[in-house]
C-alpha cells in the first residue's frame, strides 16, 4: 500500500485472506461477531476488529490492525 493511497476495509480483508492462503494459515471473516458495521477477522489464532468494510481505513487503525494480526505493511 502506498502512503498516498488509502485502503478500504474490504481490501484489507481480501489481502489478509491472500496472505493466509499463501502461508497456509486459516483466515475467517465473521461479520456477525461485531456490533453494527463491525466484524471480526481471524488469522490463525490472532484476530482484529474491522470497522465498516466499505469505509477507508485510517492510518492509525490500519497499523493497529496489522499489529494485532502480527503482520507488517510489506506482508499485505
Amino acid at each position: 500500500m502506498s502512503e498516498d493511497r488509502f485502503m478500504k476495509g474490504s481490501e484489507f480483508i481480501k489481502r489478509v485472506r491472500k496472505y493466509g492462503k499463501e502461508h497456509g494459515m486459516s483466515v475467517e471473516w465473521v461479520a456477525e461477531r461485531g456490533k453494527g458495521s463491525h466484524g471480526t477477522l481471524y488469522l490463525g489464532i490472532r484476530h482484529t476488529v474491522v470497522r465498516n468494510a466499505k469505509d477507508e481505513l485510517k492510518t492509525g487503525t490500519f497499523n493497529a490492525m496489522l499489529k494485532q494480526l502480527g503482520l507488517k505493511k510489506e506482508d499485505i
